[in-house]
C-alpha cells in the first residue's frame, strides 16, 4: 500500500535513499501515521541491499513543526501509556544504516527530536530549531532533553527547552547540533551529496563504525573502547577490508561491495 504521510525515492542517487515527511498543510506534524510510515520504510531500506545511506527531508517551509497535538490534547496518561507512541521511536533509533537530516525551515519539537535522532544534520539558511514543549504545559517526550544536552550543552539545552525559545541556523552550527549550512535552494542537494559520499564507504564498516560513536552516549569509556575495538577486529573478517587495504597498497580505487 502507498503511504499517505510520506514520499520514497529509493533511489536519487546510486545506494541513496530519499525519504520526504508529506505533511504540507500541516507542517509535516507527526502524527502517528506518519511515524508508522517513516518506521516502516526506514525498517525496509535497511534491510535493502542496494540502499546504503538514507536522507530524511521535509520541504523548504518546514522539517518538521512538532507532534499533532491535536492527537495528544485530550489524551490522560493512562491513554498514553497504553498507546506506547514511543515505540515507534525507539524502532527507528534502531535503524543500522546512515541517517542523514536535510533541514528547512521549523524543526520544532517533535521535528526537532525526529532531527536529532538522525547521525547528521544538513540546515538551510532559514532552518530553525526549538522544543516550545513547555508552552502547551508538557516536555520533550521524544528524547529531546537528552539528545539537546549531549548536543549543545547543559546551559543551552536548559534556556531552550525552559523557556521554548527556537535557534536559528547559525545558532545551531556554532552550538554544534548541525553540520552546515547551505542557501534554501541547495541544502536538499547538498544533503545527497554528502550521503553519496558515505555511500561510496565499505557498508559493513560504515555499519560499525555509527554502532561505535553511538555506544559513546550509552556508556563508559571503558566499554566503549572495548566496543570500538571489537568492531575494528570483527571487519578483517571482511571482504571490504582485504579489498580496502589492497587497493590502498596498489595505489587505486576500492571497489567496495558490502561483503
Amino acid at each position: 500500500m502507498k503511504p499517505e504521510c510520506i514520499l520514497i525515492n529509493k533511489e536519487v542517487q546510486q545506494f541513496v535513499a530519499h525519504i520526504q515527511l508529506n505533511r504540507p498543510r500541516e507542517l509535516n506534524a507527526l502524527n502517528t501515521l506518519l511515524m508508522t510510515e517513516l518506521r516502516d520504510a526506514l525498517q525496509q531500506l535497511d534491510l535493502d541491499d542496494s540502499v546504503r545511506v538514507m536522507v530524511l527531508s521535509g520541504n523548504e517551509k518546514a522539517f518538521a513543526a512538532g507532534a499533532d497535538i491535536k492527537e495528544m490534547a485530550e489524551k490522560n496518561t493512562v491513554d498514553m501509556y497504553r498507546e506506547d507512541k514511543f515505540s515507534v521511536w525507539d524502532a527507528i533509533r534502531k535503524i543500522k544504516k546512515p541517517l542523514i537530516a536535510a533541514v528547512s525551515g521549523f524543526a520544532l519539537g517533535g521535528g526537532c527530536e525526529l532531527a536529532m535522532m538522525c547521525d547528521m544534520i544538513v540546515a538551510s539558511e532559514t532552518a530553525q530549531f526549538g522544543q516550545p514543549e513547555i508552552k502547551i504545559g508538557v516536555i520533550p517526550g521524544a528524547g529531546g532533553t537528552q539528545r539537546l544536552t549531549r548536543a549543545v550543552g547543559k546551559v543551552r539545552a536548559m534556556e531552550m527547552i525552559l523557556t521554548g525559545k527556537f535557534i536559528s541556523a547559525d545558532e545551531a552550527l556554532q552550538a554544534g547540533l548541525i553540520n552546515k549550512i547551505v542557501p534554501v535552494e541547495l541544502y536538499l542537494e547538498e544533503t545527497i551529496r554528502l550521503a553519496s559520499e558515505i555511500a561510496r564507504m565499505p557498508p559493513l564498516a560504515v555499519k560499525m563504525a555509527k554502532e561505535s560513536v553511538l555506544k559513546a552516549f550509552d556508556t563508559s569509556l571503558e566499554d566503549g573502547l572495548a566496543y570500538e575495538r571489537k568492531n575494528f577486529y570483527m571487519l578483517f573478517s571482511s571482504k571490504d577490508q582485504k579489498e580496502g587495504m589492497k587497493a590502498f597498497i596498489e595505489k587505486r580505487k576500492a571497489e567496495f561491495r558490502g561483503e
